[in-house]
């Protein structure tokens, strides 16, 4: 399982906020990944759309323990660069928290989302800069950097 685990997309950044307050903002989709998102990300169930120009990904939120992790579990999408443009169906975006020495450890992992697949080195660029970038950003200084329209919000200013 080990192995399967580190092939997926994984990325970790380290905050010094409350677990509450980081799955709020996580939660708060349009303020740190994409401005043009429809529905809600707050609780089991829910489901959610985000737009990134002709690109959409629709999500269910899968899992949930509170204070603990989160799961977003694609539903559908479309992704018109790919060959296989609902390459990213079935696939689950996961955020887990941890505290680690006073501040919090978040980890965020695309299951399915591994080197083998078309997307791997474009989606690990762009999830690499709304994790490491935007959200951590969204977390420590209430601004994030999220996408709007097809562009990133640092882009249009």
């Amino acid at each position: 399982m080990e192995t399967q685990t580190e092939q997926n997309y994984h990325s970790t950044i380290v905050v010094d906020s409350s677990i509450e307050e980081i799955f709020e903002k996580i939660s708060d989709v349009a303020g740190w990944w994409a401005q043009n998102f429809e529905g809600s990300a707050k609780k089991l169930g829910d489901t959610f759309t985000v737009r990134f120009g002709e690109t959409w990904v629709t999500f269910e939120i899968s899992e949930v323990i509170p204070g603990e992790k989160i799961a977003w579990h694609v539903i559908d999408c479309y992704l018109p660069w790919l060959n296989d443009k609902t390459e990213w169906t079935g696939t689950t975006v996961v955020f887990e928290a941890s505290e680690k020495g006073g501040s919090v450890q978040i980890d965020m992992t695309h299951i399915g989302l591994t080197p083998s697949v078309e997307c791997y080195d474009n989606c690990e660029k762009g999830w690499d800069s709304h994790i490491k970038e935007s959200l951590f950003k969204f977390i420590t200084e209430g601004k994030g950097l999220p996408t709007i329209g097809g562009r990133r919000q640092q882009e249009q200013q």
